[in-house]
Formats: C-alpha cells, sequence, structure tokens
C-alpha cells in the first residue's frame, strides 16, 4: 500500500534502537525525511553507518535545554516538520511503592511524560506550517491498566493517555492530530529486563511471569516493534487524517497486567 508520505518531515526520538529504530526505518523505507536522537552516541554512530540519509543528534528528552537544540537541528535538516513520534521512554524501577526510590520515580515521569511536552510543545509552531501534521506519543498497556509494581512507569504512561487527548482538543483547530499508541508485551531487551525484575520479586522463573502475561490476551504472543511502526506510519498519513484523540491499542487484544 502506498501510503503517500514520501518527502514527509519527521521526528522520532530515541530512534537509534528498539521500537524507535524500527520506526525510523519504516519511514524512511516510505520515502519520508527522518531525523532522530537518543541518549546513546553509539547507538546513533551505527545508526548512522546503517542509514546514512537519517539524521540524528545526541539528547536526553528531559533536558529542555538538550530538546531546544534537537528542534534547531532537526529543523534546519528537515526544512520543517510535519510529524513528531514522542516515543523516547525508560522503563523504570520495579518495586512495592513503598520501596521505590522518589528520585526513581522522578526520572520515569521526567523522561516518559515531561519529556513528551517538551517535545510537542516546541513541535507546534512547526507543525501548524504544515499541510499535514501530526503527533503521534508512545503509551503502554499500562496506561490503561493498573500495574503493579510499575507505578512510576504506570503513572506516566496513564498521563501520556491524558495529554494526548488534551493535544488533540487543544490543537485540532490548526488541523494537527494527537494519537497515542499503547503497546502490550513488546518483543526487546525492556520487557525482558522488566520480566526478569518482576519474576526476581516473585520468586518465580522469567518463562513463567511471560507465559501468565501472555494468558492475559486474545493473541498469546509477543509484539513486534514492526507493527507498532506499521500503525504510526498510518496515522502519519493522509489516510489517517480525521483519526485524532485516539489510545490505541495492539496488544493482542490485552485484558490486564500482573
Amino acid at each position: 500500500m502506498d501510503l503517500g508520505i514520501k518527502g514527509l518531515r519527521v521526528l522520532v526520538t530515541a530512534g537509534a534502537g528498539g521500537i524507535g529504530l524500527k520506526v525510523a526505518e519504516a519511514f524512511t523505507s516510505e520515502g519520508a525525511s527522518v531525523y532522530t536522537c537518543d541518549i546513546d552516541p553509539s547507538a546513533l554512530d551505527a545508526l548512522g553507518k546503517a542509514h546514512p540519509g537519517i539524521g540524528s543528534s545526541v539528547c536526553d528528552v528531559s533536558d529542555r535545554t538538550a530538546v531546544a537544540k534537537l528542534f534547531d537541528e532537526a529543523i534546519k535538516t528537515l526544512g520543517g516538520l510535519d510529524c513528531l513520534v514522542n516515543n523516547a521512554g525508560i522503563a523504570g524501577p520495579t518495586g512495592p511503592v513503598h520501596e521505590i526510590d522518589p528520585e526513581q520515580w522522578d526520572r520515569c515521569l521526567e523522561v516518559c511524560l515531561t519529556g513528551q511536552f517538551n517535545c510537542a510543545r516546541l513541535a507546534v509552531a512547526h507543525l501548524r506550517r504544515s499541510s499535514n501534521p501530526s503527533i503521534i506519543n508512545l503509551s503502554s498497556a499500562a496506561g490503561r491498566f493498573g500495574f503493579p509494581n510499575r507505578s512510576p512507569y504506570a503513572a506516566a504512561k496513564w498521563g501520556v493517555v491524558g495529554f494526548t487527548k488534551t493535544l488533540s482538543m487543544e490543537l485540532g483547530q490548526y488541523g494537527i492530530r494527537c494519537n497515542a499508541i499503547l503497546p502490550g508485551t513488546v518483543e526487546g531487551k525492556r520487557i525482558r529486563d522488566v520480566i526478569e525484575a518482576k519474576a526476581k520479586i516473585a520468586g518465580r522463573a522469567a518463562s513463567e511471569v511471560q507465559d501468565d502475561w501472555l494468558a492475559k490476551a486474545s493473541i498469546r504472543e509477543m509484539i513486534q516493534p514492526e507493527q507498532l511502526a506499521d500503525m504510526i506510519l498510518f496515522l502519519a498519513s493522509t489516510r489517517g487524517r480525521t483519526l485524532s484523540g485516539q489510545a490505541i491499542s495492539i496488544d493482542g487484544d490485552l485484558q490486564a497486567l500482573l
């Protein structure tokens, strides 16, 4: 399917690995112009060698000065902005709420929620000049369910949904579409680390915890990052021109998080 996004100017945060890399690659394969950032310089070096056409720079999205510099560099490289994909996030700590280190709580919300605000607020002026503007925020199934022993992450991801719906209401007058993606159990290092941490707390094998998670879904398989990229590209295309304010679950019909 030709999505008609050739030449679309896209900024993807945390695009040197994981979900962000698959999103950046997918946009590039459709002829979009992509700029990305990451906190890992070595990962960005590897990205540059594999995809020399993707512009990139080091940025921690929780740092407003760094985000301002990122936008200066991205807009200069892309010549404008049509789509912001707020992908950057961290797993945060695992443990009961009364044992969570307050600094780890703060850090999780700073990156996963405030980082999206830091980017969105600077994107608006540029998106208003686009003929096909959109913002896609990465939330999580943890933004729809309670998530025991993962309170900072769940709080941040619920916040992303509220932020997204409010952005949609505020920015619709400018034709800017705003949607959130809520992935389920996505294959990758981050979820493996979370499963290991939760298994340790429960005194169980990681494979047992994973099986229990998947048993809560109708489609009992891990979500592939490419599936998220496919939906994000659709939302950024004109085929998704009336989709806004939505929290779209890609989770195999997950019913709960454990």
